[in-house]
């Protein structure tokens, strides 16, 4: 491995463990930070971003963003009014539920951004480890109980990430007003060492056959396997994944994850720092665009990554074992818990919680929040579920979303309940295109399309990215815009809402304008020459992506 480092690298190195120069910069009455202090905000999960709309010449209007670490997306009703309150107090009055099951909130500017992360410590909730190049917000499924298996693999994904949380005090110091316990020699961060990770490393945990979490886009993907009592007896382990790309860079490219091996309940955490630890030590360090362990994965190949973990471990993994198909179950709607009691599964578009002229989504959510009390759980589709709702509250409940205008259930349709897309403009700095704002002209002019070809009853995954990070993981599904130029976007297609096969490009530079007329034609041929029972993904898969102007064989 090259001895090069790329400055983020030296950054990193002489942070003091994730302190400096943030710390210093915190202090001062300047509305932004640094480049390298804001490398190292990062760790402290938030992003300095500057409201592109905002912006004249070269004067910007800096503000911060922030999201949570919450592994598996759950928070009691309490937890959730406090965001809630943060959003109107500090940020622009909404909360956005993020793909990896957790919220961000927006527009806080820096003189208030200790505050409001103070104030989510006080009930209980920290930012710390939510981005960066560390292990991020543990994804797992997000149902309560259905069968006795549910609750287990939260359990688990609770461990998990307390024990995979970065060491260094420096999250306390900063922002909570702790005292200084180590001195920059004597910390040690046992896992991560002191330049932590090459990149961001995501895990998720999932059921057998339900895949809510895309486990093969996750840096490590676990599936819990269980014994006749409902206990977790191992894990199937998936390794490898991930979404990011670059269109300019053909050594790029989004990667689903490859079976490592099985291993046992007793062995998993063992197993997962043994990953992290291989990726901490050979993960490209000089190039960023080449840091993800994806990349060393399939530079490597599969079983030397497996014997260099092996050689850590001192024993080796047992075959990866057989399991159901996964199948991708958004929990939407009214579902009975196995206490008896009942969950409620809510279609957030875009993720987006606000309130607007037709619909007081946040209002609805605040309110039966206060009297009813349920369980929050953010989901991997940027949705919600309310859960350990009573009987006898049901109707209630029902009552008031209708009340504020808030569609739900079998209202919404499919098209729009398996959607997604980033937030993008005009907070994101990576954005070239615009996403979450323009995406619902786009749904509204694709459902057009889909009635007159009569085809509501399909579940069709279309999501829309500003960029080609892939943050609303767009090459896995049915049909793919990544934003590529001013205006200009890459279709992708021929994935499946189930998370297991990666799309293909089909056309590049094309014109926000033209998105819809381009997906038309193929929805059409789709409709006509289709198999029984075949997904739009299967018969574009089955047919190979041609050519635009190239005709149906």
């Amino acid at each position: 491995m090259s001895s090069k480092k790329s400055k983020v690298e030296i950054i990193k190195e002489n942070s003091d463990y994730l302190r400096g120069p943030l710390a210093d910069e915190m202090k001062n009455d300047d509305p932004f930070i640094s480049t390298e202090a804001y490398q190292i905000l990062k760790f402290h999960g938030s992003y300095q971003q500057d409201d592109r709309d905002r912006r004249k010449g070269r004067n910007r209007h800096w503000m911060f963003m922030i999201r949570g670490r919450i592994p598996g997306g759950k928070i009691s009703a309490g937890q959730y009014m406090a965001i809630d309150d943060l959003a109107d107090r500090y940020g622009d009055s909404t909360i956005r539920v993020t793909t990896r099951q957790s919220f961000q909130l927006y527009g806080i500017i820096k003189k208030e951004l200790k505050k409001t992360l103070q104030d989510l410590n006080d009930v209980l909730l920290t930012t710390v480890g939510a981005c960066g190049d560390i292990v991020r917000n543990v994804m797992v499924t997000p149902a309560p109980d259905i069968d006795g298996r549910q609750s287990a693999v939260q359990q688990f994904a609770d461990l998990l990430s307390d024990e995979l949380a970065p060491a260094s005090n420096a999250y306390h110091e900063i922002w909570l007003d702790g005292e200084k316990v180590y001195s920059g020699s004597e910390e040690v961060e046992p896992l991560y060492g002191n330049n932590y990770l090459p990149r961001k490393f995501k895990i998720g945990v999932a059921l057998p056959g339900d895949n809510s979490v895309d486990i093969y886009t996750q840096d490590i993907g676990l599936v819990a396997l269980f014994d006749d009592e409902n206990n977790i007896e191992g894990f199937n382990v998936i390794a490898g994944g991930g979404m990011g790309m670059n269109h300019r860079k053909k050594d790029t490219f989004p990667l689903l994850g490859k079976h490592l091996g099985y291993t046992s309940a007793v062995n998993i955490l063992e197993v997962v720092k043994g990953i992290v630890s291989v990726q901490r030590d050979f993960g490209n360090r000089e190039d960023r665009k080449q840091g993800r362990m994806k990349y060393l994965i399939n530079n490597w190949g599969v079983a030397k990554f497996r014997k260099e973990l092996e050689s850590r471990l001192g024993y080796e993994l047992e075959p990866f074992r057989n399991m159901p198909e996964f199948e991708l179950d958004l929990y939407l709607g009214w579902n009975r818990q196995q206490d008896g009691n009942w969950f409620l599964g809510l279609s957030i578009e875009n993720g987006r919680i606000k309130d607007d002229e037709k619909h007081r989504l946040k209002t609805a959510l605040r309110e039966i929040a206060g009297k009813y009390g349920p369980e929050v759980r953010f989901t991997p589709n940027h949705n919600i579920l309310l859960t350990n709702i009573k009987e006898s509250n049901k109707d209630g409940i029902e009552l008031l979303l209708n009340s504020y205008g808030v569609a739900w259930g079998d209202d919404l349709p499919n098209l729009q309940k398996y959607s997604m897309a980033c937030p993008a403009m005009p907070t994101c700095g990576l954005a070239i295109t615009e996403s979450e704002r323009v995406f619902p002209e786009i749904i509204s002019e694709l459902e057009k399309v889909i009635t007159e070809l009569e085809l509501e009853d399909e579940k069709l995954s279309v999501r829309m990215t500003g960029c080609p990070n892939g943050c609303a993981r767009p090459y896995v599904a049915d049909i793919g815009f990544v934003g590529q130029s001013l205006n200009k976007y890459s279709i992708f297609v021929g994935g499946d809402p189930s998370g297991t096969r990666l799309n293909t490009l089909f056309k590049e530079l094309v014109p926000f304008e033209e998105l819809v007329n381009e997906v038309h034609t193929l929805l059409k041929e789709y409709k006509i020459y289709r198999h029984n029972n075949e997904s739009f993904g299967d018969y574009w898969e089955r047919k190979g992506i041609r050519k635009p102007g190239e005709e149906a064989a």
